[in-house]
């Protein structure tokens, strides 16, 4: 089995020893595991500040990037976990993840948590996505 790292350089850097992704090689598919993203622009700054849609956007335009570093789209994503601190804007939330996950979407859990490791993120978006190996 086979395993690589990345940290695109489309979205802000790991803040301490974590990867982006993790691409796992498995029989006939690869297997992408992404971290957590808040709502970092690339230059690391919050976007969206006491805004949930707002950070929501910028949190699927992060996973966007690593999905495309590593040659998947929302259409491969098999499991999306959603860590939100409030309740206020849900609906706006949700509108903006229906944008970006397929008509069939994957297994799926939300929680809501106290805080997140960014000051001021309301949101942090975790997945799994899938490919055919090559």
């Amino acid at each position: 089995m086979r395993t690589s790292r990345l940290n695109p350089d489309t979205v802000a850097p790991p803040i301490g020893s974590y990867s982006h992704a993790v691409r796992v090689g498995s029989g006939d598919a690869i297997w992408i595991y992404v971290s957590g993203q808040v709502a970092q622009g690339p230059d690391g700054k919050l976007v969206g500040e006491g805004d949930l849609r707002a950070q929501t956007e910028q949190v699927f335009e992060n996973l966007a990037r690593v999905l495309e570093a590593n040659g998947a789209t929302f259409a491969d994503v098999v499991k999306i976990t959603t860590y939100v601190t409030t309740l206020d804007d849900l609906a706006g939330m949700r509108e903006v993840r229906a944008r970006h996950i397929p008509s069939e979407p994957p297994a799926s859990t939300s929680v809501q948590v106290t805080a997140l490791f960014l000051p001021g993120a309301l949101i942090e978006v975790d997945l799994v996505a899938a490919i055919p190996a090559a």
